[in-house]
């Protein structure tokens, strides 16, 4: 496996790149990622970076560089490679003077405490819209709240509904049982007629013909009537 090349690049950053903590932004960058240099303020209000380091973690470096996000506006980056020296053991700020310094701590925390205003902003926006969700999320569900009250009020009219229709079918089982019930009595009654009718029928007829009987032997002894005429 060969061994990484190592490079130096100048980068040349115009924009709105001082004062705003960009310097500091470039110092984290560089230590995440192990090269070695430093950053420092130009008289035009610009900033030149000397960057040390493989090949690949400069590549890196450059792409995070370009996107700082604000209050840093980077309108161009500019990069010229030179021959690795070795001559850094860390990447450092160069610091102008005192007062130079002081004025831009001041700017820097002035647009921290704007980002910071900015992001609370947001965050209170978001929490807002969060709430505004929730309130209709819970509007929904007394929604489907009430929708599912109306579908038991519904079942429990239905279920009195069938209560109801069973109340009037045992009913009128009762009362097809009752009607079964006379129907039976009145079969019976007109069996019990018909087998008295019968007999009473029979006896009598037993009597008319020993009657009859009776009388034809009456009429053969007087006379009356012979017995060839007798059949």
């Amino acid at each position: 496996m060969s061994d990484p090349v190592n490079r130096q690049c100048h980068i040349y950053v115009k924009g709105k790149v001082q004062r705003v903590g960009f310097r500091d932004k470039v110092e984290d960058i560089a230590y995440n990622l192990g090269l070695t240099g430093y950053v420092q303020n130009q008289s035009s209000n610009d900033v030149v970076i000397v960057i040390e380091g493989e090949d690949e973690k400069i590549n890196q470096f450059i792409q995070q560089v370009r996107d700082v996000p604000p209050p840093v506006k980077i309108k161009s980056l500019d990069v010229t490679e030179y021959p690795y020296s070795g001559d850094y053991s860390e990447f450092s700020i160069i610091r102008g003077e005192v007062m130079d310094e002081f004025a831009e701590r001041f700017d820097t925390a002035v647009h921290l405490l704007y980002s910071i205003d900015q992001k609370q902003d947001q965050m209170l926006d978001k929490q807002d819209q969060m709430l505004d969700k929730q309130d209709q999320m819970l509007s929904r569900q007394d929604q489907m709240l009430d929708k599912q009250d109306q579908m038991l009020d519904k079942q429990d009219q239905m279920l009195d509904k069938q209560d109801r229709m069973l109340g009037k079918q045992d009913q009128m089982i009762r009362k097809q049982d009752d009607v079964i019930g006379i129907q039976i009595e009145t079969l019976n009654e007109i069996k019990g007629v018909r087998s008295d009718f019968q007999k009473t029928f029979t006896e009598e007829l037993m009597e008319i013909r020993g009657e009859i009987r009776e009388l034809r032997s009456a009429m053969m002894e007087a006379g009356y009537l012979k017995k060839a005429d007798v059949r």
